[in-house]
């Protein structure tokens, strides 16, 4: 699982580096080749995305929102989520709490 400042591959095509771990809040960045997804999931942790560079589909219970660099998205804790990369893209998400499942504990 994740250690914090270094990179490892997620679903094909995506990589992840988690930022910060401390407090109530995580902080990780997400590298997306084109076409590439973050696969449908859910988890009891509140999230924002940010999107870095490209665009993104989102999918949130259902719903699909294009998101382009600049551009934030609130993902509720417990919504059915995924994201598709629209071209080569790249996220900052923020969760609460910290992600243990991602940390390895």
């Amino acid at each position: 699982m994740g250690k914090i400042g270094e990179w490892e591959a997620a679903e094909p095509g995506v990589k992840r580096k988690i930022l910060q771990a401390q407090g109530g809040l995580m902080m990780m960045e997400v590298h997306f080749d084109q076409g590439a997804e973050g696969y449908e999931h859910h988890h009891p942790h509140e999230q924002m995305s940010y999107c870095l560079r490209g665009s993104f589909e989102f999918r949130i219970d259902g719903a699909a929102t294009i998101v382009r660099a600049g551009q934030s998205i609130y993902i509720p804790g417990g919504a059915r989520h995924g994201v598709t990369a629209l071209e080569p893209a790249a996220l900052l998400d923020a969760f609460t709490p910290v992600r243990q499942d991602l940390l390895g504990g």
